[in-house]
């Protein structure tokens, strides 16, 4: 039987007569190759390499290590002719940047990007768009004890279980500095998505430890960007960011840690995007806010407090509107059913734990499995949650748009039922755009 088709790259166990085990030579791909035979029969199995690559048809693949030359991100599946500079990116690279307030970690970076491929005189070509970010403020020297010792709730010990090696300086992969290629490439999808088809997606601060901003105080159909970016804890409602950043501080100084919780919204986005069963756009979105550092908890539109309703409390009842368009009274479905977007708000919540990086002395074992104790040193983020809100609207931008060529590459290869489907994939309303080749 064939082996599934896959975008990825993929390691291959390939027939081979006479039974046994051969590996290819390390000029190989690096994805790995092997082959097997069995007597009279051949097995074959396709296995995914390490997970670098997130997406489908706008596929981001991040590199890069805390405390190593830098990090970055290639981009590909990227429409051609797009205007894009290292601008663009640059402005959402600024909202997650380190050092940016007393709140976060004090490491200095000023993480300016450079476009190495991909475009030609401020446009998209449709080749794959590399970024990269140096890394200028390492010190590795902060890590000399906890390159000994396992972090309590961090990946330290993990990595070692799986790889039996890890880079010590940061955290490696598992430093939130990984980020910073999916924020960049975050912002390219962003800008598609708003050019397309007007999506505009924005994230706030809605908790901090057991500072919870109520349900009513933000509207989600009017909140802006500047109301969220008018404070250094980006909670959009100015006491309650106070309430918020004086929590922050009392850990701060006490070398503790607290966790939050960010809102996420979509406004404008396309009905139909996404589908039925194991690619359901909730579950998408689940994925891809779960792969963030520091997360543990996602729910979407009424979440888990839809327990609380009976069916006839809990259903979003349907109505026409002026304008002759299905429409949902209410949205507890947060904008999706069945997997598929319906046109309404999308919104939904990512939970992120406390730093597991403190400067208290804790308990833990030895990488010799020895009971030590463990003051880490170094500068770390008192609270994730301010600098994960670009994070979470990057990783949305990018489900949205891997979404939404998938969408157009199934849907509307042929004539819709105009009666029942909105064109998402034309290009009528989209600015038409041209290099100057003068």
């Amino acid at each position: 039987m064939a082996a599934p088709t896959s975008s990825r790259p993929v390691a291959r166990v390939l027939p081979r007569g006479g039974g046994g085990f051969r590996a290819f030579p390390e000029s190989a791909p690096a994805s790995l190759r092997f082959s097997v035979g069995r007597r009279r029969r051949a097995a074959r199995l396709e296995v995914k390499a390490s997970a670098n690559v997130f997406g489908n048809y706008f596929q981001v693949a991040t590199y890069g290590e805390s405390h190593g030359g830098g990090v970055g991100c290639v981009i590909s599946g990227c429409p051609p002719r797009i205007p894009l500079t290292e601008a663009d990116m640059q402005v959402e690279l600024d909202r997650r940047r380190p050092g940016q307030s007393r709140i976060t970690t004090p490491r200095k970076e000023t993480d300016t990007c450079k476009i190495l491929s991909g475009t030609h005189e401020g446009m998209t070509t449709g080749t794959p768009i590399h970024v990269f970010v140096p890394n200028t403020d390492q010190r590795g020297g902060d890590y000399s004890e906890m390159a000994k010792a396992y972090r309590p709730s961090h990946a330290d010990a993990t990595y070692d279980f799986k790889y039996g090696v890890r880079a010590v300086q940061g955290g490696g992969r598992s430093s939130a500095r990984e980020t910073i290629g999916r924020v960049a490439a975050g912002a390219l999808a962003k800008k598609i998505l708003k050019l397309k088809s007007g999506v505009e997606i924005l994230a706030f601060v809605s908790k901090v430890h057991q500072v919870v901003l109520p349900e009513d105080a933000v509207d989600y159909e009017t909140v802006t960007m500047e109301q969220i970016e008018s404070n250094i804890v980006r909670c959009p409602d100015p006491e309650y960011a106070q309430k918020m950043i004086d929590a922050i501080d009392k850990v701060r100084v006490r070398g503790d840690s607290i966790g939050g919780v960010v809102t996420c919204i979509a406004r404008n986005v396309p009905r139909g995007i996404g589908s039925p069963v194991f690619d359901k756009l909730e579950a998408e979105l689940a994925k891809a806010m779960l792969s963030l550092p520091a997360s543990k908890g996602f729910e979407i539109g009424s979440g888990f407090a839809g327990t609380d309703y009976t069916g006839s409390e809990h259903n979003d009842e349907f109505y026409m509107d002026e304008a002759g368009n299905v429409r949902t009274r209410t949205n507890r479905s947060g904008g999706v059913q069945g997997g598929i977007s319906n046109g309404e708000i999308i919104y939904f919540k990512v939970a992120f734990k406390p730093t597991a990086t403190i400067g208290k002395k804790q308990h833990t074992v030895s990488r010799e499995h020895e009971d030590v104790e463990l003051l880490a040193r170094g500068r770390h983020d008192p609270c994730v949650v301010p600098r994960a809100v670009p994070m979470v609207e990057s990783m949305a931008a990018l489900v949205l748009m891997d979404q939404l060529m998938a969408h157009i590459a199934q849907c509307e290869m042929f004539p819709l039922n105009l009666a029942l489907q909105e064109p998402v994939g034309s290009a009528s309303s989209v600015p038409a755009f041209a290099p100057d080749l003068s």
